[in-house]
């Protein structure tokens, strides 16, 4: 298992002898995600150059898509066990939020109830992002942890300075 943060794969691949991988150090996958030179090692978010199949270049290297792909290849893994299989993955854009401090934040949403794209932006865009953040927190550490952080954030916030001058 390789573990990567950013837009860069770690150095590490591209030492690896037998696999493809472009000039970020990211393996080549195909649409089933596993590397162009073995299909028994599968690749994913930062670590993978995945063809976007609706779109021309690639599933971009963020949290959204490495949440998509993990959770496509856990179906696709538990359903060879089974036997079965499964479709291509297809990666879904549903756009991006930048929080700028505490009260702001800004973003464009994708697709959804109106079919097209919407840009936000101010406490709206805050609220979203907060709930996004603690979604995350939910599927990957549970209720309990999620809560006692959300509390603990809560706290912290009412006693930091407004302004950090470093």
């Amino acid at each position: 298992m390789v573990w990567a943060a950013g837009i860069k794969g770690p150095e590490l691949l591209k030492n690896l002898e037998g696999l493809e991988v472009n000039r970020i150090n990211q393996l080549i996958v195909d649409d089933h995600l596993k590397t162009s030179r073995d299909a028994n090692i599968y690749a994913l978010g930062d670590c993978a150059q995945c063809e976007w199949g609706s779109k021309k270049g690639f599933v971009p290297p963020r949290a959204q898509a490495a949440h998509q792909q993990a959770s496509y290849l856990y179906r696709l893994l538990t359903r060879q066990l089974d036997g079965a299989t499964v479709g291509p993955f297809k990666y879904r854009d549903f756009g991006s939020l930048v929080s700028l401090g505490r009260q702001s934040a800004v973003g464009n949403l994708m697709g959804g109830v109106i079919g097209g794209n919407m840009f936000i932006e101010g406490l709206i865009a805050r609220v979203m992002y907060r709930s996004l953040y603690q979604m995350h927190m939910l599927a990957l550490h549970g209720w309990v942890k999620m809560v006692l952080d959300w509390i603990s954030h809560s706290l912290r916030r009412a006693t930091e300075p407004h302004v950090k001058l470093h």
